[in-house]
């Protein structure tokens, strides 16, 4: 393998916590046919998943065997990925994630750059963990996808670097475009922090590349002008859809809200299985509690 393959394939490859095991391993017994779980975000990030939403992504091989209804697989199909949340019980703690469902198929084609929006091979040019893989073959296929998505990364930013470009350069200019590409809330300066909470990890991602900056910079920032808008049509497009395929979706909401208010409520099995019918009955009785005025 080339150096970077090495530095990735050992990073995605490092142990995780129990309690990450624990709720992947849920979020795994949702779905059929997982052939790999991924481990991102800001829990890995920050070292810690007390009180926190871990980020997975369970990558399926065919999206009408992972879902049991045909509305879910299709919407996945159409508009990958779709979003699930899993609540466990780890060492007397509840564990919580927020999972996308992905096939390997469109996860290889997003990360190497086939598709035009950068939604995928930005998240995964980030530091990830590989905690499940079904047999070798997918396990291969993913770390190989992960390399694609850091040159992916390059060769989008690569263009639009100076001539004398730097990790960090490359690293926060990368992650500065990919944000403005989304709906987002990170501000101005959340790459530079991405950047500075990892450098080491990033600089040597950056020497791994060996790729110095190339030309075709007025191509790579029309195509950077065209992702913004259409990151943002697409990520209104994913809200819409998670009102009907988001996997326990009311749970989670319920949950933010809570945390935020300290105002619960616990939703009845029938709920839980239709929450856009019973948010309306939710909305109430949590603002009679005052969860919200």
């Amino acid at each position: 393998m080339t150096k970077l393959g090495d530095l990735l394939t050992e990073e995605a490859l490092r142990d995780v916590r129990p309690s990450i095991l624990a709720v992947g391993e849920a979020a795994r017994a949702r779905h059929q046919n997982v052939v790999a779980v991924l481990f991102y975000g800001s829990c890995l990030r920050d070292g810690d998943d007390d009180g926190k939403i871990a980020d997975l992504y369970l990558i399926v091989g065919k999206y009408r065997h992972a879902h049991k209804g045909f509305l879910a697989a299709s919407f996945n199909w159409l508009l990958p990925p779709n979003v699930g949340y899993v609540e466990t019980s780890y060492d007397g703690r509840i564990i919580r994630a927020k999972y996308a469902v992905i096939s390997l198929r469109d996860f290889e084609r997003a990360t190497s750059g086939r598709w035009f929006h950068s939604y995928i091979w930005a998240r995964f040019a980030q530091p990830c963990r590989l905690t499940y893989w079904r047999e070798d073959k997918d396990k291969n296929r993913v770390l190989s996808a992960l390399v694609e998505a850091t040159r992916t990364m390059a060769r989008e930013i690569n263009p639009l670097l100076p001539s004398q470009a730097t990790a960090e350069t490359f690293w926060v200019r990368g992650f500065g475009e990919t944000y403005r590409a989304e709906l987002r809330s990170e501000g101005p300066g959340r790459a530079a922090e991405i950047f500075a909470a990892d450098r080491v990890r990033y600089e040597a991602i950056w020497d791994g590349l060996k790729m110095p900056p190339t030309g075709g910079r007025l191509w790579a920032r029309c195509k950077w002008a065209v992702r913004r808008p259409w990151g943002k049509v697409l990520s209104v497009a994913r809200l819409v859809k998670a009102a009907f395929t988001f996997e326990d979706g009311g749970t989670y909401i319920l949950w933010k809200i809570e945390r935020h208010s300290g105002v619960g409520v616990t939703p009845t099995p029938w709920q839980r299985r239709h929450p856009v019918l019973a948010s309306t009955v939710l909305a109430w009785r949590l603002y009679r509690r005052g969860a919200f005025k």
